[in-house]
């Protein structure tokens, strides 16, 4: 069973009320407290060591990471983070400092965005460091971007470089809460996610939650120095961007790693030059991509100089 599927299977028949405006299947929980111009964002997510960071990852990194996922999906919607809960479970030989610089680095990134830690828990887990964080947020009404909006002709876009974050970029990812608060108070940004699992299977989160589909365009997707890099050092020849065996192209690094924790969203194809062009004033040392553009046939294609094939290659997928 995929994530997908266990994810379906544990929401069928979940109970809701009528605080829910946005329940199970975007990147934050929306809901309606009362108050007059804003949502409420609410959200959960966890690392776990074996599977998010490895043993000897600088603890402080990874604090920094285990709050910054969850600090991402806020900004994915466009809201701003209040506080958050953390539970940690430790193994019965647990070292103290270790843990206490984790904390140390969640702290940093915490304040850095005026974010609370509140509380938590504490608890045995039997083998290995796992870290839980519940964040609370809020986003205004009227900016309030969920995974499905998208429409025939939005243009695609990405901030950022992709690919190879496992060389650093996935302890040290700056979630992009400013650039997705900035973007909304001065476009119709139509779809907005973050990017956790790779390009290649974001996207079609986006393209499901709105039922549309998309054509990318291969030379125009950002990709990483380090994806560059780790290509040259396995000696990798260029794979076409649907070829998913040997070795990584840094194009299918691009597409596929993950963890890069950048935004993908669309806006009208209108709207594209005026964007880059206030983009470059906003936020000069931050790249911008228009990668694609939204279709009306659903389904994923790409194109490059071999021509427009479907795209078969998917991110990270959990339980596989």
């Amino acid at each position: 069973m995929t994530e997908i599927e266990l994810i379906d299977m544990l929401c069928a028949g979940l109970p809701g009320n009528s605080a829910v405006v946005v329940g199970p299947g975007d990147d934050c929980a929306v809901l309606e407290l009362g108050l007059p111009d804003r949502f409420i964002l609410f959200k959960t997510d966890a690392v776990v060591e074996g599977v998010h960071f490895t043993p000897d990852a600088p603890p402080e990194k990874v604090g920094h990471k285990a709050i910054g996922r969850c600090l991402s999906d806020v900004a994915a919607m466009a809201g701003t983070p209040i506080a958050a809960l953390v539970t940690v479970g430790l193994p019965k030989q647990f070292e103290p400092e270790r843990v206490r610089a984790i904390y140390t680095g969640m702290s940093a990134l915490a304040r850095q965005h005026n974010v609370a830690i509140v509380g938590g828990e504490t608890t045995l887990s039997p083998d290995r460091i796992v870290i839980s964080v519940a964040l609370v947020g809020w986003v205004h009404k009227n900016r309030c971007v969920q995974r499905s909006g998208a429409r025939p002709g939005d243009a695609i876009f990405v901030t950022g470089e992709l690919g190879g974050s496992l060389a650093g970029k996935h302890l040290e990812f700056e979630p992009r809460l400013a650039e997705a608060r900035w973007l909304t108070e001065h476009f119709d940004v139509h779809a907005m996610i973050d990017l956790s699992d790779g390009l290649a299977s974001d996207l079609r989160h986006v393209l499901k939650a709105s039922r549309v589909g998309a054509e990318l365009l291969a030379e125009a997707i950002p990709i990483s120095r380090a994806a560059r890099e780790r290509a040259r050092m396995a000696a990798a020849e260029p794979l076409p961007p649907v070829d998913i065996a040997g070795q990584k192209s840094p194009l299918l690094a691009a597409l596929t790693d993950g963890e890069d924790f950048e935004l993908l969203f669309t806006v009208a194809s209108a709207d594209a030059v005026r964007l880059f062009d206030s983009w470059k004033v906003q936020f000069p040392g931050l790249r911008l991509s228009c990668i694609g553009k939204i279709t009306a046939a659903e389904g994923v294609t790409i194109r490059d100089k071999h021509g427009t094939r479907p795209l078969t290659a998917h991110g990270y997928v959990h339980f596989q």
